[in-house]
């Protein structure tokens, strides 16, 4: 069973009849590239899954953020309807070095499926394959759509209840200029929520665009977290996509697996009162 990540030979080897592959690729400022890019060319025997569409709620005005989280078992049906089941490997892919892919990954953990990896390097990875060996991969264990969710996850209330108490690290995914409030451009306030800590998801690849090393990506966390102790650690980012990104690096360096504040700082600012730091 591959679980966090799958290189494009381990892809092209061990791939089987019923395994499940999903392409992800979305531009948050061009909503429909993503479906056009895989109408023009993608991994064989891949279904397109769009951002907003297929791994999104409703958006409420005023009352959520921009990506949602869709209701579990409607998600856990649809997956299903896909041949998503038991018994297969589902592997998600992009060509934003798993940012969209990473959301799959996460939604269909908490969905109760643990058989999900993100090929790493996604789609230009897989064009620039060679033919070569393999590398190990670790041996088969049971996966299905249970009723349980594996990951955790955040509310609104739970984020104000942990700036009061102190319980909890937010750890924030998106950019350092946007994290202090500055060229915001996407949502209508700049900032971070109080005491939230820094780590942009672009700083878990490497020059090609491949995540760093399981060692490396480790130090690159627990340097950040190391002011702050042995908290639980909640991650989040503009809109609950990028955070994931932040958990599958961590799950992949063999770290405890920080929960998901899906609604993130797109659903923070909905409300006037919630406080704001740049």
């Amino acid at each position: 069973m591959f679980a966090t990540l799958i290189d494009a030979a381990q892809l092209a080897a061990y791939r089987r009849p019923r395994w499940r592959l999903f392409d992800c690729r979305f531009d948050l400022r061009s909503p429909q590239a993503g479906a056009a890019k895989f109408a023009a060319g993608h991994i064989p025997g891949a279904a397109y899954l769009h951002l907003e569409r297929d791994l999104s709620g409703p958006v409420a005005a005023g009352r959520t953020g921009r990506h949602p989280l869709p209701d579990r078992a409607a998600f856990r049906s649809a997956m299903r309807m896909r041949g998503v089941d038991a018994d297969t490997q589902v592997v998600a892919y992009d060509d934003s070095g798993g940012l969209f892919a990473a959301r799959l990954w996460w939604m269909l953990r908490w969905a109760g499926h643990a058989a999900v990896a993100v090929l790493d390097g996604g789609y230009a990875a897989w064009l620039a394959r060679r033919e070569e060996p393999p590398k190990p991969h670790p041996g088969s264990s049971s996966a299905g759509l249970a009723a349980d969710p594996a990951p955790k996850s955040a509310s609104l209330g739970d984020i104000r209840a942990s700036i009061e108490t102190g319980a909890w690290t937010l750890l924030d995914a998106r950019a350092n200029d946007r994290f202090h409030g500055r060229n915001e451009t996407i949502d209508a306030k700049g900032g971070h929520i109080p005491g939230a800590l820094n780590a942009p998801f672009q700083d878990n690849l490497d020059s090609d665009g491949k995540f760093l090393d399981p060692y490396a990506l480790r130090r690159r966390f627990e340097s950040r977290l190391a002011a702050v102790g042995d908290k639980p650690v909640v991650c989040y980012c503009g809109s609950g996509v990028s955070a994931a990104h932040n958990i599958l690096a961590m799950t992949h360096a063999g770290m405890a697996e920080p929960a998901l504040y899906a609604g993130s700082w797109s659903e923070w600012i909905t409300e006037p009162a919630n406080p704001v730091e740049t």
